[in-house]
């Protein structure tokens, strides 16, 4: 079999040499960042339209508009399918993972506890925005499809059911995760141990076989002793190996998905098998991130008498869906991953808290919990349990406000906003600040986000005078 496109090096325009680019970072990164990203060196240089991946995204918009033509129950069977089969794959995953070399090691770092971590705020604002992302709390895909429910449908037991289902998930998927970031870590660190032993065997003209990773360091210690002069020629070429480190090099995002799984699965057996699983996996779990997320914009569109009077369904999921492809088309181009990243970490995670804390404040303290309660009573005859109420009036309200307040405070200590940009005449990423109408379109961004709640709320107020005939006071 071929192998697979990024594992290994291309030759440069010569063919007498690897790309210079390539060898300075590795086969994965470099198929990842000029390969398939062409990115840029910075967001300032936005470069052209990647036609592969604007393609691309053009088929996945329409296989969601397809998905979506027939409305909700079409969309909620699409939906067990892209969500059950990555299940499927996680088992295969699993059972592969186990068994591949220093998955052990892997494992034992995941449930090792950090205690410098857990006293770190930003871990615990990156973890309730990830059971934020998970649950899908404060986008509108659970109002959307819970509200196809019958009034009788008891959904304190599907809020338990889902919740479980979701951490048990998570923990799962996390195992599976470090089994193959234990092999990988493994494998890099004994690729490196053989390189400094390879290295000093043909330096010094030691014996095959003699130097071993067991007796490594007391060799060195003797070399740098009985050969000081020849030992400090030697040294700025031999490597630090750890496997600590290895293992403590954080990655998250598009980082995790298309480098650190890409490079483990090309030195798995049959990785041609493993990548097709992986990337089908992940097809599916997009394809059924975007159907929640159109369906939580679509079911107040279509539940509209104004819109729906005048455009059918089938109209109003195409322009939601072309709408969705014209703005995603700025993540096609060169720079496109950098406005990813804004749009990431900027466009659902500081506004993300604001909506669900004032979802709990309108609910408990402006609608009033107790209505809510009897509410809740006459459509399901089931008394709310306390826990619900403690957890709605007093637990999450302030867990939401620490967490408002340690992202706040994060930020304001960070000082300016800094984005990772790829270098490709150093091969690896680099440290650059926004600029100035970057940080305007991420104040944008939250505001827009934000902003309708009190927008809204304004006009509703201002309409319900008028109807009444009074005037609305002005500051």
């Amino acid at each position: 079999m071929d192998p697979l496109p990024w594992s290994v090096c291309p030759l440069n325009s010569n063919r007498t040499g690897y790309d210079e680019e390539c060898e300075k970072a590795s086969s994965t990164q470099y198929f990842w960042y000029r390969k398939t990203l062409n990115i840029s060196p910075s967001i300032q240089d936005s470069g052209g339209v990647q036609w592969e991946q604007a393609l691309c995204l053009l088929l996945a918009w329409l296989v969601v508009y397809l998905c979506i033509l027939r409305g909700t129950e079409s969309t909620g069977k699409v939906v067990y399918f892209t969500a059950l089969l990555p299940y499927c794959v996680l088992i295969i995953y699993l059972v592969r993972g186990l068994t591949l070399h220093g998955a052990t090691n892997g494992l034992a770092y995941m449930f090792t506890p950090k205690l410098e971590q857990l006293a770190n705020p930003k871990a615990w604002i990156n973890a309730a925005t990830q059971i934020f992302f998970s649950l899908g709390l404060g986008f509108g895909s659970l109002i959307a499809f819970a509200s196809y429910n019958q009034p009788s449908t008891n959904c304190q037991k599907h809020a338990i059911i889902v919740s479980l289902i979701n951490s048990s998930t998570s923990i799962f998927a996390s195992v599976v995760t470090f089994s193959i970031y234990g092999f990988k870590a493994t494998f890099n660190y004994e690729s490196c141990l053989n390189k400094v032993i390879l290295l000093l065997t043909n330096s010094f003209d030691l014996e095959d076989g003699f130097l071993t990773a067991s007796n490594l360091e007391q060799v060195k210690g003797y070399l740098a002793s009985a050969f000081p002069g020849k030992y400090s020629e030697v040294l700025p070429q031999i490597r630090n190996c750890s496997l600590e480190s290895e293992l403590a090099t954080a990655v998250q995002g598009t980082g995790l998905s298309f480098i650190v799984y890409t490079e483990a699965i090309k030195n798995m057996a049959a990785s041609q098998l493993w990548s097709v699983l992986y990337f089908f996996m992940l097809l599916m779990l997009g394809i059924g991130s975007m159907l929640g997320n159109t369906a939580a914009i679509l079911t107040p569109l279509t539940d509209s008498k104004v819109i729906s009077s005048h455009l059918p369904k089938e109209a109003v999921s195409g322009l939601v869906c072309l709408v969705n492809c014209v703005i995603g088309l700025v993540f096609t181009m060169e720079a496109g991953n950098y406005w990813f990243d804004i749009f990431n970490d900027y466009a659902a995670t500081l506004p993300l808290l604001l909506i669900v804390l004032v979802e709990i404040v309108a609910v408990c303290y402006v609608f009033g919990l107790r209505r809510f309660e009897s509410d809740l009573k006459a459509m399901t005859g089931r008394t709310l349990n306390w826990y619900w109420k403690a957890m709605w009036a007093g637990v999450s309200p302030l867990l939401i406000i620490s967490l408002f307040v340690f992202y706040l405070s994060d930020y304001i200590l960070t000082g300016t906003l800094q984005y990772q940009a790829w270098d490709a005449s150093q091969g690896q990423l680099v440290t650059k600040d926004y600029p100035l109408y970057a940080l305007a379109i991420i104040g944008l961004l939250v505001a827009s986000s934000t902003m309708c709640i009190p927008l809204v709320a304004l006009g509703t107020f201002i309409v319900r005078c008028l109807k009444r005939g009074d005037t609305p006071p002005v500051a």
